[in-house]
């Protein structure tokens, strides 16, 4: 590759000056199950990021840095679609329109006196769509080491497939099962993939490197990458039995304590965790900011100047107090690759500390205006992309790729008769989780099922009426538009509940109910109604459950459809766990929409089959 790289230490920890078994002792420190920051005061709303943390450093002592930060790419290698097409109207997103705005600010950061390192908060890989998932990911992991991404946490998504996957990735090597692609071999990531908080359950060792240090005009920088501590509630569990997941804050002060050691002072934290601001018409903005990422940076050590964050897939850019109540930046560059967060580094070379720190999004625009400063479009939503804005090198790879999936991916499949969304009404309730959820219920008729059950987080994308990817007429549906709705290659499950299980199970989709860390209303059947209150005490909001009119028997047997993450206790929902005499059916959750598809034209499901009562 010919991307510019920063100066770093050889890239990880093991490249330190510091003896091996001092970091074997340190990694085997217990950490308590806690978040040592929850009793912190709630964060007040603040303005677009510029912190200055100390006075400016002498110009013959003065250090400039920058930091291209992006988080949650899934893969999206082809621009977003539909809904999602736009980030505040400019249409944005693509693999080369991001691999042209990254080489662009990298060039005029460097341009600007500035050494430049390209991060990531994770997600870089998982819930992606065919084109990167047929061949395992593999072509996203080019394409990001094509771009020059440096390094990145592990996110929940890249543990879809199991942990020896994630370190495949890595490491590099043909896939087990299914090979390599056109025999070219797979090198792995060019890029370093961080992983502090999860550890082997045997050695008590991060299974990948916890941190790595990058000289920026002469400040060494130090970087701890980590996922959140609640990945194990939202993953398969089949493929992370061997490791745990350990508590966001302590594992970050427990690296960042050995970095101050080692004399390195300006550190920054990559985290796939993260929150959200309010309704907003600018990218760079704060405001009405919530989420679980303020308590965590509340209880940071002063070390830590900034937090690239992820997860929610929400755009930001803040300053949060940290455990001295000193601000922290906070970033987030939503998702799909359509924003880059620019992150301008002030140093002292003396004290080897940042003095300020600013930050801002910048949307990778990827559409071409009319003269009067809107967007030419071929059908409503559906925007003309702009050549000049498409790096070469990163298209040459990504239709590499689309050439070989092509086949399969703009296989006609059925049709719809208008856009069918993921948006929810009110109640939880969406459009199209009514659809899977139908879908799901006929897949499984041979095996006696009566209702099914979908959750929210598997949906990935709408299906948009005008998108034709393969050329096809409006309102037909290709194989990858179904394989983008649902990428994960889940197993459908068949089983049986009783009437008062089936009660648990949707008593168990609001936060802080047995086990359950966020509200996630599934996804329902046609048939299948009830009702719930959200103002009345956890366990006892849903009632009036009915199936095709007829009241629910607490203590009677249903047969139950779900995929088999939902079934394991995925996404917290335990209560599953309880079910019994399991039937697969054949394939995978996607051929169950495909076949449902086929019907068609689907229409979209009417959101009305759940109740909320308040």
């Amino acid at each position: 590759m010919n991307h510019p790289r920063s100066r770093g230490w050889a890239g990880t920890m093991r490249h330190l000056a510091l003896p091996a078994l001092a970091l074997a002792v340190v990694a085997t420190i217990p950490l308590s199950s806690g978040s040592s920051a929850s009793s912190t005061p709630a964060w007040t709303p603040l303005t677009p990021v510029s912190v200055n943390m100390a006075a400016a450093a002498p110009a013959d002592h003065a250090a400039y840095g920058n930091l291209l930060a992006f988080n949650d790419f899934h893969g999206a290698i082809d621009a977003p679609t539909g809904s999602g097409a736009a980030v505040l109207g400019t249409p944005a997103g693509g693999v080369e329109y991001l691999a042209h705005w990254v080489k662009q600010l990298r060039a005029e950061g460097e341009a600007a006196g500035q050494e430049v390192v390209t991060v990531g908060a994770g997600d870089m890989i998982g819930a992606t769509p065919l084109v990167s998932a047929a061949f395992h990911d593999e072509p996203t992991i080019e394409l990001l080491s094509e771009l020059g991404l440096d390094v990145s946490s592990v996110g929940n998504h890249e543990f879809d497939e199991g942990v020896t996957e994630l370190q495949r990735m890595q490491h590099g090597g043909c896939h087990p099962v299914d090979g390599c692609f056109a025999g070219d071999g797979f090198a792995g990531a060019e890029f370093q993939y961080l992983a502090a908080n999860v550890t082997d359950k045997r050695t008590k060792l991060p299974i990948l490197p916890p941190v790595d240090v990058k000289i920026i005009d002469g400040v060494p920088v130090g970087f701890i990458g980590m996922t959140l501590e609640g990945t194990p509630g939202i993953v398969n569990p089949a493929g992370i039995t061997k490791v745990d997941f350990r508590d966001e804050v302590e594992t970050a002060n427990l690296w960042s304590g050995l970095l101050r050691l080692l004399g390195i002072k300006a550190q920054v934290l990559l985290l796939h965790e993260g929150g959200q601001q309010g309704a907003t018409g600018n990218i760079s903005t704060c405001d009405g900011f919530t989420g679980v990422i303020s308590p965590i940076v509340a209880g940071l050590r002063d070390e830590i100047g900034v937090v690239v964050s992820g997860h929610t897939h929400r755009f930001y850019s803040c300053s949060l107090p940290n455990k001295s109540g000193k601000p922290v930046v906070v970033t987030s560059a939503g998702t799909n690759g359509q924003l880059v967060t620019d992150i301008t580094l002030n140093m002292d070379r003396r004290s080897r500390t940042f003095t300020s720190i600013e930050a801002h999004n910048v949307v990778v625009e990827n559409g071409v205006r009319n003269a009067d400063g809107t967007w030419q479009t071929t059908a409503p939503g559906v925007f003309v992309r702009n050549p000049a804005l498409a790096d070469p090198a990163a298209k040459t790879i990504a239709d590499k790729y689309r050439t070989a999936v092509a086949p399969l991916a703009n296989r006609i499949v059925g049709s719809i008769s208008a856009d069918i969304v993921r948006d929810v009404v009110p109640s939880g309730e969406s459009p199209l989780g009514d659809v899977i959820a139908d879908a799901q219920l006929a897949w499984t008729a041979s095996a006696g099922a009566q209702l099914a059950l979908m959750n929210p987080g598997g949906i990935r994308a709408a299906i948009t009426y005008a998108n034709s990817p393969g050329g096809e007429a409006a309102g037909q549906v290709t194989y990858g538009e179904a394989f983008t709705v649902q990428p994960f290659n889940n197993l459908v499950v068949t089983q049986s509940l009783t009437g008062a299980q089936l009660d648990a199970v949707l008593e168990q989709q609001f936060a802080g109910h047995a086990g359950q860390n966020t509200t996630k209303i599934l996804q329902i059947s046609a048939g299948f109604s009830y009702s719930y209150d959200s103002t009345l005490p956890l366990g006892s909001r849903v009632s009036g459950l009915t199936l095709n009119g007829t009241p629910i028997d607490p203590a009677a047997s249903y047969q139950v459809t779900t995929n088999d993450f939902l079934a394991n206790g995925g996404d917290n929902f335990t209560a599953l766990t309880a079910g019994t005499g399991r039937v697969y059916a054949p394939g995978f959750d996607v051929d169950a929409l495909v076949a449902h598809l086929a019907t068609g034209p689907v229409t979209p499901g009417p959101a009305n089959r759940i109740t909320k009562l308040g």
